[in-house]
């Protein structure tokens, strides 16, 4: 089957924060037809992550012929989960995840709570017909006992209350194989997150081989202090092997967009993701609609 493509707003935040209907314009203009929200102020804000209305939204979105198919909320407070689930759901989104979790280091009852949190927020969406998705960066791949965070988080979560959004990029930066990932979890799958790694960055591609101590504790100020943005180019241009992740995302029964997404970039937003969007149309099995 075809992978359906869209894009993660986060790409374009800078334009969204300045005028978010006219920005969502211009991705229409440049062929995004979906798109996963960036909510990262979802103690106030129901909605996409920029003050939007549900119902401008709504009508927006219906004028342009875009759709929601996803969006991160942070914090996942469960006394404002029913709000924001009932916003996605007027808008049609039936999907919901997580932002960034950190976890302290080698602390298996922590991540065992947040599991069970985990499948607590899952049930919340599946009363609504809607799906609750975990989203990884490269943190989740320490080692507890001898297993990486993401794999108990997989073993101790319901499958079908907890599916999962990869982003291959921090799974790579990780020391995973993304397209192995793909294929351990293809049940569990429902988005993808591309980005891409250009060929010469200051930090090697995985983050433990020096940038990143792997037996210490990650927390939010290290992430952030590390996160190199020379360390992100257009996708398509860099060196991940999208075409192997694409064939492989293609395969799964519950997969449903792969979006593009780019942390940082020395060019403009809007300039960026076009460039994104023209490099990716050079790989196969992939359709914008």
């Amino acid at each position: 089957m075809s992978v359906r493509v869209g894009i993660q707003l986060y790409s374009v935040r800078q334009p969204m924060a300045q005028d978010p209907y006219r920005t969502l314009e211009r991705l229409a203009e440049l062929g995004y037809r979906n798109f996963v929200g960036a909510n990262h102020n979802a103690g106030t804000d129901d909605g996409i992550g920029f003050g939007v209305p549900a119902k401008d939204l709504r009508a927006t979105l219906g004028r342009l012929g875009m759709q929601v198919v996803g969006c991160h909320v942070n914090p996942l407070d469960p006394q404002r989960l029913p709000a924001i689930l009932d916003y996605h759901r007027e808008l049609g989104n039936t999907r919901i995840g997580c932002d960034i979790e950190f976890y302290p280091y080698e602390d298996l009852e922590y991540v065992l709570r947040r599991a069970e949190f985990f499948n607590q927020v899952g049930e919340l969406c599946r009363e609504r017909e809607m799906r609750f998705y975990y989203h990884n960066h490269y943190q989740e791949f320490q080692l507890i006992g001898g297993r990486t965070v993401y794999d108990l988080i997989m073993q101790n979560t319901d499958p079908e209350l907890v599916f999962v959004e990869m982003d291959t990029y921090w799974m790579m930066r990780g020391g995973q194989d993304p397209v192995a990932m793909i294929e351990k979890y293809s049940d569990r799958l429902v988005l993808l997150h591309q980005k891409d790694f250009p060929r010469d960055a200051p930090q090697p591609a995985v983050m433990f081989d020096g940038t990143v101590d792997r037996n210490a504790e990650i927390t939010l100020d290290s992430f952030l202090a590390t996160k190199d943005p020379l360390c992100f180019t257009e996708i398509g241009t860099g060196v991940m092997p999208i075409q192997a992740i694409i064939d492989a995302a293609g395969k799964c029964q519950n997969f449903e967009y792969l979006l593009l997404e780019q942390d940082h970039t020395q060019l403009d937003e809007l300039d960026s993701v076009k460039r994104s969007r023209d490099e990716f149309d050079r790989y196969a099995g992939i359709s914008w609609d």
